[in-house]
């Protein structure tokens, strides 16, 4: 007797609804496909690149696919850098541009994937008009205010993968360091994706235990700087490339907080404007997601330190957004 798909047939009695676009097929965005693919909540996931039969190829290996995993979701390349058949997309996710090179800093980056972001958000604008956009970019705050302003979407409707990330990336290595499930760590990291990285121990727990109680200061201020370098790891270790398999899986989830109009909140870039006495920038806060993108940010409790922490990030991260205007 043939194997029966993973969700056993269920799909086929699933409503499935709307379209999300990913545009970049690297790594990063085909891996991003796939996962969106695979939750069977959308009815299609477009994969769109400037390379010519590369999407196409892409969608019709995860199409084949679907008889094994049980999803009926169906995937879209479209190559050649059209837009065509990306259309009404209900959420686009901006994984276009150049990777990291060890050595490289995220800002590194600014100018080359600049333009390229700035022509997608364009491109995005005049084809998905209603879209909430996505963008994980790098360098990823500045990448988000500049999607923001070519799109000249509503700044709910624009926000950033970071968060999601860092705070995933801090949790396995708390788990890894005291040899227990990551489901029983609970982390979170604020601020920019990049140096000004905020992680904020006290909203850390270990099954429920703060984790200041299961865990000595020096040790975790080494996880923090760990978690602040985690994609630099990553990029020394591949030698050529970057991180996709974490990054896309946060993309993926925060796509689909969006479609499924969940409220999930998580921690993303998006545009804070009061919360925290700061005001007029995009930063990593934890924001409560829906249909519409972001509802509203979600304020926390901080300790004085990781308050000046976060208050410095912004104001990193500011005047470089504001540069990125003119890019």
């Amino acid at each position: 007797m043939a194997e029966q798909p993973r969700n056993g047939g269920s799909s086929q009695s699933r409503a499935l609804n709307g379209k999300v676009t990913v545009v970049g097929a690297g790594f990063y965005g085909s891996t991003t496909a796939l996962r969106l693919a695979e939750y069977d909540v959308f009815e299609t996931v477009v994969l769109t690149d400037i390379v010519e039969g590369k999407p196409e190829g892409l969608a019709l290996d995860i199409n084949q696919s679907r008889p094994i995993e049980g999803f009926e979701t169906k995937v879209v390349g479209v190559g050649g850098g059209s837009y065509e058949g990306t259309e009404g997309s209900d959420v686009v996710v901006v994984t276009a541009g150049v990777p990291r090179k060890p050595g490289m800093s995220r800002m590194d980056l600014i100018e080359t994937n600049a333009g390229i972001v700035r022509q997608v958000a364009e491109n995005v604008a005049r084809t998905s008009p209603d879209a909430v956009v996505i963008v994980v970019s790098n360098p990823l705050d500045e990448m988000t205010a500049l999607a923001q302003l070519a799109t000249g979407f509503p700044k709910q409707r624009v926000m950033g993968q970071a968060g999601m990330l860092d705070t995933a990336r801090f949790s396995h290595f708390v788990a890894e360091e005291l040899g227990v499930p990551v489901a029983s760590v609970r982390t979170l990291t604020l601020g920019s994706h990049g140096d000004t990285m905020v992680p904020v121990p006290s909203r850390c727990t270990v099954d429920s235990k703060p984790l200041a109680d299961v865990l000595a200061a020096d040790r975790i201020e080494d996880l923090v700087t760990r978690t602040r370098n985690g994609g630099a790891e990553v990029v020394a270790l591949l030698k050529t490339g970057s991180a996709y398999y974490a990054p896309s899986a946060a993309a993926a989830r925060m796509a689909k907080a969006v479609i499924e109009d969940s409220g999930a909140v998580m921690p993303v870039c998006t545009w804070v404007d009061g919360e925290y006495d700061i005001s007029g920038v995009y930063l990593g806060v934890e924001a409560e997601i829906g249909r519409e993108g972001v509802r509203r940010v979600v304020q926390g409790d901080l300790t004085e330190s990781e308050l000046a922490g976060l208050r410095e990030a912004a104001e990193a991260v500011r005047a470089k957004q504001a540069d990125v205007a003119d890019l």
